[in-house]
């Protein structure tokens, strides 16, 4: 077989591929510590499991309109105003995750030679889609501003130009768990109305914070015409394995995106979507109880950490911490699953050698477990 340049010029990813190596360990016997995984460890809540079994009893198992039903529409359009964004319902498309999202936003957006802006470390699978679509890349380091975007905006403008069709920013950041101030936020804007750049908003953690209220970008003035704000309940409100995100966009690119969501993966599945109305609506008070237990989390691994002379940027938001390690991340992590059984994913995954992101989505007594792991190993 002849395989396309588009699809030879990605890997695959690389948190799923660590993912997968500790699942073959784990069927060889071996108890595996797994903090690679971006995955809360909760179950998903039963009011939003009960709702999916009411929907399919009452028949909701067929197609839906190809950009989701009304009412869940209609109910991101209200939680969505409640962060300050002007959405109609007719402006939300629903999709299989908020990866698929991402996706339709790249290949509606991106053509050959496209400009990308990522600001590293930054999740594997931008730098993936943007490949598929044909887009070149500009990269903004801002792991020498302690993860924050704000003391890096000068670099931003100089990677920055006319030629710039897309800006990617995530906050809370996967994998840094930063979350950008309201001043990082404007600068941006400023950027992206000066330079005529349309700019994703990937807020697909903005309900996991610390004592923080992360702005939502197109809340800005400037930016309502010009943003794409992605979320889903993969997080929050821990349905990874339902598949079930949108993206909030102008009407104009609905339009466009909704013609690859219905050419390809037709809809988000039904009864699904009716668990989705069930979580927007009536599942608040959990996800308080599951961002007060990853607060938990945070705190012991960074006591820890620091137990060990390991300095690290306290996450704001998200679940996840990057970890200053050796020189060569891929090799320590590879020492980590091999010699410590414990799971984490290489710094340069993300566009940033030199550190590994731990995943606190797990137990406190598994977290220390790790760290002793880890030391008893000689990695810490």
């Amino acid at each position: 077989m002849k395989f396309t340049d588009r699809v030879e010029r990605v890997e695959p990813s690389a948190t799923l591929a660590i993912s997968t190596l500790a699942g073959e360990l784990e069927a060889e016997g071996a108890d595996v510590v797994d903090l690679s995984v971006g995955e809360p460890d909760f179950p998903t809540p039963e009011n939003i499991i009960e709702a999916a079994k009411d929907a399919m009893d009452a028949g909701h198992t067929g197609y839906t309109a190809s950009n989701g039903i009304v009412e869940l529409r209609e109910a991101i359009a209200a939680k969505l105003d409640d962060d300050g964004l002007d959405y109609s319902s007719e402006e939300i498309i629903v999709t299989p995750g908020g990866k698929q999202a991402l996706y339709e936003t790249f290949q509606t957006l991106i053509e050959d030679g496209d400009e990308v802006c990522l600001l590293d470390p930054a999740w594997v699978s931008y730098e993936a889609m943007a490949k598929l679509a044909g887009g070149s890349l500009s990269r903004v380091d801002l792991a020498t501003h302690d993860f924050q975007l704000e003391p890096a905006l000068d670099e931003l403008a100089e990677s920055v130009s006319d030629e710039t069709e897309l800006l990617v920013v995530n906050s809370p950041s996967n994998p840094t768990g930063a979350v950008y101030s309201d001043a990082a936020l404007e600068g941006v804007r400023d950027l992206a109305v000066e330079h005529d750049i349309t700019v994703i908003s990937d807020e697909i953690y903005k309900e996991i914070t610390y004592g923080v209220e992360p702005t939502s970008l197109g809340t800005l003035d400037g930016m309502g015409d010009r943003t794409v704000t992605i979320n889903g309940f993969s997080k929050a409100y821990s349905m990874t394995g339902w598949r079930l995100g949108y993206l909030a966009a102008p009407q104009e690119m609905v339009d466009q995106s909704s013609k690859l969501q219905s050419h390809s993966v037709s809809s988000a599945t039904n009864f699904v979507q009716h668990a989705g109305i069930e979580a927007l609506e009536n599942t608040d008070e959990t996800v308080v109880e599951m961002t007060e237990a990853f607060e938990e989390r945070r705190d012991l691994l960074a006591d820890l950490l620091a137990d060990h002379g390991i300095e690290v940027s306290k996450p704001g938001g998200a679940f996840y911490m990057m970890v200053p390690v050796a020189e060569d991340d891929q090799e320590w992590c590879e020492n980590a699953i091999e010699d410590a059984h414990v799971a984490t994913v290489p710094g340069s995954a993300f566009g940033t050698p030199g550190y590994a992101r731990i995943s606190y989505a797990n137990s406190q007594e598994r977290i220390r477990e790790a760290v002793d792991r880890l030391a008893d190993a000689d990695l810490l």
